[in-house]
């Protein structure tokens, strides 16, 4: 089965995410690969759509709204239709500057198409002047600038020739203080290394290709495929048994008293379950941070064994 390559465009209003997305389209028509984007305004009217400026890639406008809270179901079907229709080798998703990044990870990994996507990362453009005074901004507007930082894989930092040296030291101090596993560059309108974003990977293979699998680093996604009904009572127990830093689970699950699957949400320590009327593939998504998802895989396998 064909997987769909998936790069996150993060970062403040202004600080370089549509620059960055110019330079990776330019890239995919060197590399003649089949590519889809799709962008997210939080306003009605599409400011950067003219950025793609390439009849080739398909493009899909997701208006009036967040992508990680409002609009999370048009945000499914345009991904799903985009699979069906398009079948891109990679999707490029450039969020509006108010987006979370866990919040987006955990809209587009819909279970019915998660294991559809190898999501590459989340890269996140800072603009070095912004961040400089960000004690200016609002204590919320403060909090969501270090969230995007805190959970990216790669930080560009924008604007460097006009920081001083001892600024961009000062910046990058506090930046690793925060996310010590991600690169973090100093550069001029996103001024990257292709090759480096290329070698970005933070999905992990589904079940059985996971055999010598390491311990995962910062924030990651997993995909669970379950291949039969497991023990209600032990699955809870499995959920007890997580980490703090597993941020959010979704995805069907059959027990052994049920003929058809629930709809499972765990967030902040909560489960909910939904009764489905259909069965559908039992995939599971977790997202999480600093996660051994090999251990994870080995705890449900032992669950499914012990129906």
């Amino acid at each position: 089965m064909k997987q769909t390559e998936i790069y996150i465009l993060s970062g403040f209003l202004g600080s370089g995410k549509t620059t960055l997305l110019k330079r990776l389209l330019e890239d995919e028509r060197r590399l003649k690969r089949n590519v889809a984007v799709m962008m997210n305004e939080l306003g009605k009217v599409s400011i950067d759509s003219d950025a793609v400026g390439d009849e080739d890639v398909a493009l899909k406008e997701l208006l009036g709204g967040c992508i990680c809270c409002s609009i999370q179901e048009k945000l499914e079907a345009q991904l799903q239709g985009l699979l069906l229709n398009e079948k891109p080798d990679v999707i490029y998703i450039e969020t509006t500057g108010a987006a979370h990044p866990v919040e987006v990870l955990d809209s587009i990994l819909s279970p019915l198409f998660a294991d559809r996507f190898i999501v590459k990362g989340i890269i996140t453009t800072v603009d070095g002047f912004r961040w400089k005074d960000r004690r200016k901004l609002t204590p919320q507007l403060q909090q969501l600038v270090v969230e995007q930082v805190s959970h990216s894989a790669l930080i560009i930092i924008n604007k460097t020739s006009d920081l001083s040296e001892a600024e961009q030291a000062k910046i990058s101090f506090e930046i690793q203080a925060i996310n010590p596993v991600a690169r973090c560059l100093f550069t001029n309108f996103s001024k990257v290394s292709m090759d480096l974003i290329r070698k970005l990977n933070v999905s992990h293979k589904t079940t059985e290709d996971r055999v010598n699998e390491k311990k995962a680093l910062s924030l990651s996604t997993f995909v669970y495929q379950f291949q039969q009904p497991i023990n209600h009572e032990k699955f809870e127990d499995f959920l007890k048994s997580l980490p703090d830093t597993v941020y959010r689970i979704k995805g069907y699950v059959k027990f052994g008293y049920s003929e058809k699957p629930y709809l499972f949400q765990f967030s902040y320590g909560m489960p909910v379950y939904m009764r489905e009327e259909m069965n559908l593939p039992l995939n599971m998504v977790f997202i999480g941070e600093d996660i051994d998802w090999s251990e994870v895989s080995r705890h449900l396998n032992i669950l499914e064994a012990q129906i």
